[in-house]
């Protein structure tokens, strides 16, 4: 079932160790057919050195598991949520790599500074509240979905212009329209995450990309009218 989905996205969590974005087992990939209203996700605490193809778990959109003898990850229920509110989503993957969590625990969004943000994300990448008592103890990983959808809903962000997210306390998420396009979005928000808290440690009192040149770097790249790259 879903074999080539379960490869993609086992390529994908590989990936992560590529990018040196996880530790351990610190991190999970994921994605769905949205025909089948089907996710595979990565086995929860599952090596990466040991991890095969055919370990991805399918579940529904309920969480069930459809196929798979493994446990799958433990924020399952996060990515669900995402992926029912946000059909555009292809991909969606967790990590706690290292600048991100940073800017996560201090709760900070990552302001954008430079072009090089502005590049993959129209405006500062945001940090959720933090998680109410209740919340946590009751549906914990669905009530993180939930954060996330209320922090982009009250910004008024669109899914994809900002492809990720830090959860307050707790760490960075990303999404793309593909688990490998997630992955790379990812890679970028990592990226900004260090490069922002090195701009603020060399000038404390920097102020954020003109708008003008945001909307240019980020438009030339993405939209209707983009041009970069190949077509």
């Amino acid at each position: 079932m879903l074999e080539k989905l379960k490869k993609e996205v086992f390529e994908a969590n590989l990936a992560l160790v590529k990018n040196n974005l996880v530790v351990l087992t610190w991190g999970n990939v994921s994605g769905i057919d949205t025909e089948k209203g089907l996710i595979v996700i990565k086995p929860s605490g599952v090596s990466y050195d040991n991890m095969k193809v055919d370990d991805m778990v399918v579940v529904d959109l309920e969480g069930n598991v459809v196929e798979g003898i493994l446990r799958p990850s433990s924020d399952t229920a996060t990515h669900i949520e995402l992926y029912k509110k946000y059909p555009n989503l292809g991909g969606i993957v967790h990590t706690h790599s290292t600048y991100a969590t940073s800017w996560a625990q201090a709760k900070r969004d990552i302001p954008s500074y430079g072009t090089t943000h502005a590049d993959t994300f129209y405006g500062s990448v945001p940090c959720t509240r933090k998680l109410t008592n209740d919340e946590i103890k009751s549906d914990y990983e669905k009530n993180t979905g939930f954060v996330i959808i209320e922090t982009l809903e009250s910004r008024n962000i669109e899914i994809l212009s900002v492809p990720g997210i830090i959860v307050g306390s707790h760490g960075p998420f990303s999404w793309g329209e593909t688990p490998s396009k997630a992955v790379s979005n990812a890679v970028v928000l990592e990226e900004v995450s260090k490069i922002a808290l090195i701009t603020e440690n060399l000038n404390h009192y920097i102020t954020p990309i003109e708008k003008e040149l945001q909307d240019k770097h980020y438009f030339r790249k993405h939209g209707k009218n983009a041009y970069y790259g190949q077509s």
